[in-house]
């Protein structure tokens, strides 16, 4: 048994952890993956890298209509998978070498850990690993559904799908969440053709309900869609393809698909149980995720374990990156300053969907504000503008752009903000800045000026049409 001053079970948020105030401590870091997480290796990041090249590929489909002939005359997949991770490759064995070679005080353990007890843990290997501090910062990972043919080497998840050779002519996309958005999206903008198959009537169920009606309505558009549909079962043919069998949930109607490639994305699931959390009495939610406090530490029983904590996917119901990078910072406070502890603010956290078109959305749906006005009597407005009702709206000749925002009447508080189209995640950005600094609708409207005849238009004209109480306190 070795004993560390800190251990942290994961590469990727919890690797930033590791500061100038730990040089004279013994660290280990723990984690049996790629080093540096999911977001480097197999989630935001090289995603998003395929999202660009993609985007281009649909807004030359739609400039015919601008007067602009243009075609996409193909996607060179091999020079845009080998360009993306000839980048992340080399940060991530960078950000490995360092921790395992370069520093003194820092012991990397390229394999899992279980705990054993509450501050002990047990590597693949054997090796036991004695904490005063233990991060767990292990992360989540894709759900494989019991599907016959799940084991086929033409089906993949998010973890595998962009290292493939080449760039298939038919995908099949199982799941309709943001994952199998994304993918949709950077498939149909590189050429292939798509089929996304979906339990519910609806994709991205988690969005305001806006939001999935019109999104559903342009995916139909864009690719083949197939709600209240499931996949029974998946046989390879002669040649390489794969069959799928096909099922309708809302009667016994069924058809077959044949594909090139099948991608599941049917969303991610905690680590806990691969780390042995449960077995210690670490207390779990309904989804299995680790339970902590507001200062992110682990509880067992309902209080909290000394030196132990938690962070991102393990333990956060937001699975995205910026969270886990707070509550890194979260920890990484706490951990040094026990008697000045932090909670993490998680009151308005943002969120993008980088498909086609984009999505992104903060704080209440329309649903959500309307159960609050019910149960607080405070009264909700509501205000939907289109991306085509302004200039540059025009100049794109845009026809399924939004942005809904939802405000308190009498504060005019902005209470959420959800925006479809073209740059959504970053037209969301000043509606976040409003919530987390309590600007109302009014002095964010004419408190400041509005690039003329800019995109941001659409902010500020839906931001006008709410029908707010609150005056502007020194209008421009």
């Amino acid at each position: 048994m070795t004993y560390y001053d800190l251990a942290i079970i994961g590469s990727g948020s919890g690797n930033s952890l590791v500061t100038p105030e730990w040089d004279d401590k013994k660290i280990a870091i723990i984690d049996g993956g790629i080093f540096g997480g999911t977001c480097l290796n197999t989630g935001c990041i090289p995603t998003k890298m395929f999202v660009y090249p993609a985007e281009i590929g649909h807004r030359v489909a739609e400039v015919e209509s601008l007067g602009v002939d243009a075609t996409v005359q193909g996607a060179r997949w091999s020079d845009i998978r080998d360009r993306i991770f000839g980048r992340i490759d080399a940060i991530s064995e960078g950000g490995r070498k360092y921790r395992a070679e370069d520093l003194d005080n820092v012991t990397l353990f390229s394999e899992n850990a279980r705990f054993t007890s509450l501050n002990t843990l047990e590597t693949d290997s054997g090796q036991i690993v004695e904490a005063g501090q233990i991060v767990l910062a292990a992360g989540s990972r894709a759900v494989k559904p019991d599907i016959k043919g799940m084991d086929l080497p033409q089906v993949h998840t998010s973890d595998t799908v962009m290292r493939v050779d080449t760039l298939p002519d038919r995908v099949l996309i199982i799941g309709g969440g943001y994952i199998a958005a994304e993918f949709a999206g950077i498939f149909t903008g590189l050429g292939s053709s798509v089929t996304m198959v979906n339990r519910s009537g609806t994709l991205l169920r988690g969005q305001d309900t806006t939001v999935t009606e019109r999104f559903t309505d342009s995916a139909a558009e864009t690719w083949d869609l197939k709600l209240h549909c499931v996949v029974e079962s998946m046989t390879a043919n002669t040649g390489g393809s794969v069959t799928a069998n096909l099922a309708s949930t809302l009667d016994s109607s069924e058809e077959t698909i044949e594909a090139d490639l099948i991608l599941v994305a049917t969303g991610r699931v905690p680590n806990s149980d691969t780390t042995g959390c449960e077995s210690v009495g670490i207390d779990l939610e309904l989804d299995g995720r680790v339970r902590v406090d507001p200062y992110q530490r682990v509880l067992a029983n309902g209080e909290p374990v000394e030196g132990l904590w938690a962070l991102g996917d393990i333990s956060s119901e937001h699975q995205l990156k910026h969270v886990a990078n707070h509550e890194a910072r979260v920890v990484g406070h706490n951990l040094v300053h026990p008697d000045d502890l932090r909670e993490s603010n998680h009151r308005f956290v943002p969120a993008a969907v980088f498909t086609h078109p984009q999505i992104a959305a903060v704080g209440l749906t329309e649903d959500q504000a309307l159960a609050r006005e019910r149960r607080t009597g405070l009264e909700t407005v509501i205000a939907v503008q289109e991306y085509g009702s302004t200039a540059y709206g025009w100049a794109m000749e845009d026809t399924t752009g939004f942005v809904k925002l939802i405000a308190e009447k009498e504060s005019g508080k902005l209470l959420g903000a959800h925006i479809m189209g073209h740059e959504a995640s970053i037209l969301i950005q000043p509606l976040i800045q409003a919530m987390s600094f309590d600007l109302t609708v009014t002095d964010m409207a004419r408190g400041q000026y509005w690039t003329h005849p800019a995109l941001t238009e659409v902010v500020e004209n839906a931001l006008l049409s709410l029908n707010v109480d609150a005056k502007p306190g020194q209008p421009v």
